[in-house]
């Protein structure tokens, strides 16, 4: 079974780049292969890890499920559950070291209980394949409570060091708790930090919480730089200050992992 590592926060607290710093370290710290997941509607992970995306499982189910109600040939006169098998494998994009999923646009009008239970199915048994998953979610944490991925082994909250970013974290931890999140160990990590103070308070806010406060990320010039550039998390330099940060967190987060298979 993979080690699943979730994501979670509100836009702008640098929740993708460190999903993207996350992959990158157990690629080459850990010398695993990942699946990263891209469960954001506002899909960006791939522009952090620097690869193309040619489908997405929302297009890819709109696709079929409209075939299917219009009569059309399936391939091979597939069943649903073997048509969705076949489109998430056709979906994943692989790269070095890593393979890649984009979930895409939430679903539009109409009832999709069956279709996203079929393709959930389909989800678990890919990435059971491999040793670790990283997921990038948004806010809602609906791709853990009900959709699409079901648990996590590490569900890592992400804020900004501000007092609202702070409480928004603590808001989402709420509602994890509320729509029965399945997850393992819960953490926080604090983002572009200037000033560690802010950890004092995180740790009052999540006071009589299981979510243990891994620590912070400095705000890096360079980074920015490079996301407005378009350049991928792979050509962060290893003296960077926040990749040795990441790496530190990091090393605490997955050291007792299950990643006991072979990539």
């Amino acid at each position: 079974m993979a080690y699943v590592i979730a994501l979670a926060g509100k836009g702008g607290t640098g929740k993708t780049s460190l999903a993207g710093l996350t992959v990158r370290y157990i690629v080459e710290k850990k010398k695993k292969s990942v699946l990263a997941v891209d469960a954001d509607s506002n899909a960006c992970l791939n522009e952090a890890l620097g690869v193309s995306v040619h489908a997405t499982i929302g297009s890819l189910r709109e696709e079929s499920l409209e075939k299917i109600r219009s009569g059309g040939e399936r391939p091979g006169g597939m069943s649903m559950e073997q048509l969705f098998d076949y489109q998430v494998s056709q979906s994943v994009i692989e790269a070095k070291g890593f393979d890649l999923m984009v979930m895409g646009r939430p679903e539009g009008p109409g009832c999709y209980c069956y279709a996203n239970n079929v393709l959930s199915a389909a989800i678990r048994r890919l990435t059971d394949s491999y040793p670790c998953v990283v997921i990038d979610n948004e806010a809602g944490l609906e791709n853990l409570s009900r959709r699409l991925v079901q648990r996590a082994d590490r569900l890592v909250f992400v804020s900004d060091p501000s007092a609202r970013g702070l409480t928004t974290a603590r808001r989402l931890y709420d509602l994890a708790g509320e729509m029965k999140v399945v997850a393992g160990e819960l953490g926080l990590v604090v983002n572009r930090v200037h000033d560690e103070a802010c950890l004092e308070r995180a740790r009052r806010i999540f006071d009589n919480t299981p979510v243990s406060v891994l620590g912070s990320l400095p705000e890096d010039a360079e980074l920015s730089t490079r996301d407005a550039e378009g350049a991928p998390i792979w050509t962060l330099p290893g003296g960077n200050p926040l990749l040795r940060a990441a790496e530190g967190i990091l090393e605490r987060l997955v050291s007792q992992t299950r990643m006991t298979k072979s990539e």
